[in-house]
């Protein structure tokens, strides 16, 4: 089996974190939560759990990203696939397998558990969130030919091809960052059908009129700024 390391960026989920760190299948090495200045007992409540606790201070779901990326590349032994998820228990941790099989028996780069209508709980995504993936998603298909039809969080990368992107936000643009220069790098890219289920507590982007309006505004950002590269 080829080595598999967590990162969960986690800003106050101290009531789902231990929950979503308890799902994540036996094949994962290490599961890696990285508290973004957190002021409950996140980081507590992931230790006990099992998981390796960071802290990053600086506020952005990209900071954290980074500072669980930095924590690998210092590792002895680096991983194979870095899978990506949420902390808040929307997603289902133990499909992380489906995650990864494309993966390890396909050889396929990347790949995005996209939350489609038919799997997803009732109300477990707000109309701007929905509106705002099929804007992305339309915007790459038309400008870049992208197959694409999600922007979830859930997700899987090679190692070495996550390296080759050299991500850079550091806020809420982080994923469709990643969708785009995986494209121009024309990684081999699929799409695995997840549940998502209402998350526990209230979102700090979808939840707030300024979240919501500040994350459009950095996704449509990095796909216009691609689209003239």
């Amino acid at each position: 089996m080829p080595k598999i390391n967590v990162i969960i960026p986690a800003y106050n989920e101290a009531d789902s974190i231990a929950s979503v760190i308890k799902d994540i299948p036996e094949i994962v090495d290490e599961t890696i939560v990285v508290s973004n200045n957190s002021t409950d007992d996140t980081e507590v409540n992931a230790q006990h759990a099992g998981a390796t606790v960071l802290t990053e201070n600086r506020k952005g779901y990209g900071y954290a990203c980074l500072k669980g990326m930095d924590y690998v590349a210092n590792k002895a032994d680096t991983p194979d696939i870095i899978v990506f998820l949420d902390g808040d228990y929307s997603d289902y941790p133990e499909e992380l397998t489906k995650i990864v099989a494309p993966i390890i028996n396909d050889d396929i780069d990347f790949v995005i558990g996209a939350r489609v209508k038919r799997l997803r709980e009732a109300g477990s995504m707000t109309i701007p969130q929905i509106f705002g993936n099929w804007l992305a998603t339309f915007l790459m298909k038309l400008m870049f030919g992208s197959r694409f039809t999600d922007l979830g969080p859930f997700r899987a990368i090679k190692y070495d091809k996550l390296l080759a992107l050299e991500m850079e936000d550091k806020t809420y643009g982080w994923t469709v960052e990643m969708q785009l220069k995986a494209l121009k790098q024309k990684l081999s890219y699929t799409e695995i059908p997840v549940n998502y289920r209402n998350r526990i507590g209230v979102s700090k982007v979808s939840g707030t009129v300024k979240g919501a309006i500040f994350a459009g505004v950095k996704i449509l950002g990095w796909i216009f700024k691609y689209s003239f590269k």
